[in-house]
Formats: structure tokens, sequence, C-alpha cells
């Protein structure tokens, strides 16, 4: 907690700290593999951009990134774990106003269990916001995911799928999105209102892949598709709403979770 390792028990924040009242902050996941971070130089750069995204100021890369191996170290030996990043405006007045005490930031570790091999998802009725303040920006503002979500698991998925205001496929709530149709591996381009995910960017950086808007619709008549998030890497999608897809994985699919598989295991901050 601001540059102090602590004792969870410890680990307090202000009941007036903007990340709190408004959601007025900024977040990054980060998966880590045997108490070693992997892609942490891209996830700090994410939140610093972020960050310039609500206007924050720029946080400090080197305190987080030595804060994160800190957190780490004393964590227990976990073989999969997550880091959780948090940069909020701090404490404030009792409004949408920032106050000036200066940012508040914490780092957390927790073990992450390995997710299921394939994934059924729900296409949620509300529509991201592609034209709005916040997107494409990681903020700890994230009620309308954890709805979404909600929604998801009472139908039997376990991620939601969002739309666009363009009726355009957009993101999951902690994921992004690729789908193989006509023999291309497309995802929705930045300008679709989703976030740059890291796994994303990676993907689209080892294996290849087009960005291109595709109808939300066309979602139920894709050959492949799968999910790409920090903690899930690659994970093929089985059903949409029920509709089950030829296979999962198919073969693109597959080549993909080989490739990222092989080049993650290489490399540890890409």
């Amino acid at each position: 907690m601001n540059g102090e390792l602590l004792d969870p028990e410890r680990a307090v924040v202000s009941v007036f700290d903007h990340g709190m009242l408004v959601g007025d902050g900024v977040f990054e996941t980060v998966k880590a593999a045997n108490g070693e971070p992997f892609a942490l130089t891209r996830h700090l750069r994410r939140l610093a951009q972020s960050a310039a995204g609500l206007g924050l100021p720029e946080p400090d890369h080197d305190a987080l990134a030595q804060g994160t191996l800190e957190v780490l170290a004393a964590a227990p030996k976990w073989p999969l774990a997550r880091v959780r990043v948090t940069y909020t405006s701090g404490p404030g007045p009792l409004g949408s106003n920032r106050g000036d005490a200066g940012p508040t930031v914490s780092i957390i570790a927790a073990e992450q269990k390995p997710f299921p091999a394939t994934a059924d998802v729900t296409v949620v009725p509300w529509p991201r916001n592609e034209r709005g303040a916040l997107a494409g920006i990681k903020t700890t503002s994230y009620a309308e995911n954890a709805l979404a979500l909600a929604y998801a698991n009472e139908r039997g998925g376990g991620e939601a799928i969002f739309g666009n205001l363009a009726g355009n496929l957009c993101e999951g709530t902690g994921s992004n999105i690729f789908v193989v149709t006509g023999g291309r591996l497309i995802t929705p381009p930045l300008s679709a209102g989703c976030l740059a995910g890291v796994t994303r960017a990676l993907v689209l950086e080892w294996f290849g892949g087009d960005e291109e808007d595709l109808p939300l619709e066309g979602l139920y008549g894709v050959d492949e598709a799968f999910l790409v998030s920090t903690t899930r890497d690659v994970q093929p999608i089985r059903a949409v709403d029920g509709t089950v897809l030829p296979s999962a994985p198919g073969p693109v699919t597959a080549k993909a979770m080989e490739a990222f598989a092989a080049r993650g295991a290489e490399l540890m901050d890409p």
C-alpha cells in the first residue's frame, strides 16, 4: 500500500477514497507463474495509459514493478497467481470533485485457479458505448461488468459478451474475443470500444489475425471462436447462448493456443 509492504489485514483504504466512492481509478491484472510476473512491462505501460485517460498523475513505473516483485516474494509460492495493481485518485470530497491528497496505490496477489478447457458465453442486452469517455480505459468502474457476468452465469455462461452501439461485436467482461469465419481469424478493432488487451496484442503479434468489425449476430454462425485474457490465455468458446460451435478448439484456435504457450514460455516479459 503506497510503497509499504503490509500483511493483508493491515492493508486499509480510506472510506473517502474516490476509487470506492465514485470508481475514479484504474487497474491492471498481471499473471504470475511460480512467483514470476508475465508481461509486467506491458501491463504497467497500459496502467499509465489508463491513468492518462482519466487525467490522473503518471504512476511510478519502477516503484510499481518493484512493489509487484516484493508482493510476489512475500506471497505463498502458488503455481499460478493473479496480481492486482490498483491506482486511484485518492481521498476526496463526497462528490465527483477530486481531492488533493494524491493517489492511492495498492498491489495485492491471490492464487489463480485454471479456467475450464472451453467456455460457454452469453451475449448480454447492454451495449458498450464505443464513443464514451471511458471506452478502452481499464477503470475500477466495473459494475457494468459485474452485472453482465452475473447475467451470463444465471444462463449457464462462463463469460458475457458485449456488442456496441453500432451493433458490432465488442468484448467480454474481462476478455477480448477472436472468431474464425471464412478461413480468417478476426478480432474487433479498438475503435469498437474494446480494451486493448495485453493478451490480445500478443496473439496478434505471435500468431496473426485481422482487426475488423463483425456484426454481433454474426457470432452465432462463426466456425470457431476463442477468448483471450491475462489469466485465461487462449480459451476456446464451445457455445454462444446455447448454440454450439462446430469445434472447440477448432484447428485455428488449437494453433493459436500452441503458439501462445510456446512463445509465452520463452518470454516472461515480452
